[in-house]
């Protein structure tokens, strides 16, 4: 699911195979551009040097920060498109033997090395390079690729059209604060029904749900130079002080200090 209100769909760019095992892409993403749902006949390291990416899989989004990246194998269906603009520096990887890369869509946290790669990378193929330089490049980029730190931070959605209606208000107006025995009142169901399709659908409660959301709009808001304090207040917490310390037990640093970074 990936709301289309406010994006700007553009075409995927058609490649019939890759030159090598690992092949860049680069391109500048503008402000709500999203590429339409889509496959490769091989895998994508969705990356971006600068700006934030949302990808959708299945029932799931992923926040992509330049900290971070997510490996899409070969052959699912997804959509990829920028908050705010980006810098978007995508490696496309064939499937070859003893590759021991994650058979699911998995979040990884970059490495200054592994980014210091795909930069090169993405210079090499601009100008005429020794094919034996390329070939070590491309080997040590698949030596850091399974090295990777794996993340775990996505936002699934549901697909009931119940949990879909609390999901879409909450998302419209993240400060809402009702509980889910409130929620329950308004749909017409028992608050231990709610929270049983909660956890059956999403595997996670309504709160942590709500938590993932704000950590979800902050970086978002952050990327596009909103304030702290303007965050804070719009997110529902009561102060500041009380929306960064959830952020630094998140990210491991101040609102400033991230988006600073």
């Amino acid at each position: 699911m990936f709301p289309s209100e406010g994006w700007h769909v553009i075409d995927v760019p058609e490649l019939e195979k890759l030159p090598k095992p690992i092949a860049p892409r680069s391109q500048n993403l503008a402000p709500r551009e999203v590429f339409p749902l889509h496959k490769h006949p091989w895998n994508q390291f969705v990356y971006a040097t600068s700006g934030t990416l949302v990808v959708t899989v299945a029932d799931s989004w992923y926040v992509i920060t330049p900290e971070q990246a997510i490996w899409v194998p070969t052959g699912v269906m997804h959509t990829t498109g920028a908050l705010n603009g980006a810098e978007f520096r995508n490696l496309y990887v064939e499937d070859v033997p003893g590759q021991d890369m994650p058979g699911e869509c998995t979040v990884f946290a970059v490495t200054p090395l592994l980014r210091a790669l795909i930069v090169e990378l993405e210079a090499v193929s601009a100008r005429q390079e020794d094919e034996a330089y390329l070939d070590q490049l491309i080997s040590l980029t698949f030596l850091q690729l399974q090295r990777l730190p794996i993340q775990d931070f996505h936002l699934p959605w549901p697909e009931s059209p119940m949990l879909q209606q609390v999901c879409q208000a909450l998302h419209a107006s993240p400060a809402d604060s009702r509980s889910i025995e409130d929620w329950g009142r308004e749909l017409g169901a028992s608050p231990r029904t709610l929270a049983r399709r909660f956890e059956r659908e999403l595997g996670i409660s309504l709160r942590e749900w709500r938590h993932r959301l704000r950590l979800f709009l902050a970086l978002e808001w952050l990327c596009a130079g909103r304030s702290v304090t303007e965050i804070a207040l719009d997110l529902g917490y009561a102060s500041p002080s009380a929306f960064s310390y959830m952020f630094r037990q998140q990210m491991g640093c101040t609102p400033s200090e991230w988006r600073g970074g």
